[in-house]
């Protein structure tokens, strides 16, 4: 016969047990590049070294946070970045940057050639928002840095994007939309400087 003890100890593993397999499961999501190709002639491919991106603490974290009112945000268990923030934005910056600038020369580490001839961008995030099924608000400060004696080009792209599904689908596409926004300025800003 069993102890009393025994019987609820194992009824208490086989409820954990069975409330662990109806638990539901994650989501990961990753941005993804969406400036669309430019015009620009192949000749010459301007490089391009992005440095520095920081980003706010409040959603510096494997969760997506999203607002829900004016002073209250929601942080979703189940619905995660695929890897951090800090390491995605300049992939995507990176990408749509190349794109836009038609060169295979712009980079997030110093590969080959000269660092000092690349054009140095460092990007400051000031807000990265989402209202679920709404909108996102990317508020970005950026600066530009040419190759040489140049001065320093600074800019702040500040980019509302609707949410054009609902969900946190629908808030990543924004995110990734406005993030291409801010590469168009960023693209923009470095065109006139480059020789």
């Amino acid at each position: 016969m069993m102890r009393p003890s025994l019987v609820v100890a194992v009824a208490l593993a086989l409820a954990a047990l069975y409330g662990c397999a109806g638990s539901p499961k994650s989501d990961f999501y990753t941005l993804s590049p969406a400036a669309a190709q430019t015009d620009m002639p192949p000749a010459a491919p301007i490089a391009v070294l992005i440095t520095v991106v920081t980003v706010p603490d409040l959603v510096d974290r494997p969760q997506i946070v999203v607002r829900s009112g004016d002073n209250k945000v929601d942080i979703d268990e189940f619905a995660r970045w695929a890897d951090p923030l800090k390491s995605q934005i300049p992939r995507v910056i990176r990408a749509d940057l190349g794109q836009l600038l038609n060169s295979p020369l712009v980079s997030t580490y110093a590969v080959g050639g000269d660092p000092a001839s690349a054009y140095r961008v460092q990007l400051d995030i000031q807000r990265f928002d989402a209202a679920l099924g709404e909108a996102v608000t990317v508020d970005v400060l950026w600066s530009v840095a040419p190759p040489g004696k140049k001065p320093v080009l600074s800019g702040r792209s500040t980019v509302h994007e609707p949410c054009t599904s609902g969900g946190f689908d629908g808030v990543v596409a924004a995110y990734s939309r406005a993030l291409g926004t801010v590469s168009r300025d960023i693209a923009s800003a470095i065109r006139p400087a480059s020789p």
